[in-house]
């Protein structure tokens, strides 16, 4: 988080994790796609001959309160490949929340598992913990043969922390609730370490109602935090570095 007293301009970082090809540049392009004029930036991506993201992609994108609070969310993707192992580690540094995109397909249970531990160690290198971090995980790709059940991520929902959501990123489904979710546990952590509300007299459901229908979403936003599957959106609580 970044935040500057004499413009009232806070930046929030929101960072899409996971596989290669797993549907992280897609839930950019779709909230770009969706976005109010104004509310976004140019969608940055760099991209190798087969498709996938080569370095980071970024999407700004801008709210303002109505105390005059400007908030600045710059939302980045990691290239998935095994090889570009030290760009992930750069591009999660400073990350206020992450988004965890899994491919719901069975064959690649084992990518979706590496990847996992790929962040939890690069959290750890940046002296986190997964405890620490605002996260979300998106089960992508449901309209593909072979996936894993919705009963068995719900199962797998309920028995963690971390809600979950299902998606068909190509369609723009389940994309905005998983950015709103990932906003809200983000927003939520960050008020409870700065007390930005009290300090800013900044309506924390105003904002995140505003976002929503920036983002042409007429639901409000308790109505696409039920959307989740499992995990809880309680708010974080800061903790000791590990």
């Amino acid at each position: 988080m970044q935040l500057d007293f004499v413009n009232r301009e806070l930046t929030i970082k929101l960072v899409y994790y996971g596989p290669a090809l797993s549907g992280k540049t897609t839930n950019l392009q779709a909230l770009h796609r969706v976005a109010a004029p104004g509310s976004s930036g140019r969608l940055m991506t760099l991209e190798t001959k087969d498709d996938r993201t080569l370095f980071f992609d970024l999407l700004p994108l801008s709210f303002r309160a109505q105390s005059g609070l400007a908030v600045r969310l710059k939302v980045f993707t990691v290239p998935g490949q095994v090889i570009h192992a030290s760009t992930r580690r750069l591009v999660l540094q400073g990350a206020d929340g992450v988004a965890f995109i899994a491919d719901s397909r069975v064959s690649e249970t084992q990518a979706n598992t590496d990847s996992f531990m790929d962040l939890k160690d690069n959290l750890r290198e940046h002296g986190l913990s997964l405890r620490q971090m605002p996260l979300v995980i998106q089960f992508n790709k449901r309209d593909l043969p072979n996936i894993r059940s919705d009963e068995e991520i719900a199962k797998l929902g309920a028995q963690g922390r971390e809600p979950v959501y299902l998606a068909i990123a190509m369609r723009g489904a389940g994309v905005v609730e998983s950015f709103i979710g990932l906003l809200h546990l983000t927003w939520s952590a960050l008020d409870a370490e700065h007390d930005l509300g009290r300090k800013f007299g900044f309506d924390s459901t105003e904002f995140m109602n505003g976002v929503a229908q920036k983002l042409g979403e007429k639901r409000t936003t308790p109505e696409l935090l039920a959307a989740c599957v499992g995990g809880a959106l309680d708010v974080l609580r800061p903790e000791a570095a590990p």
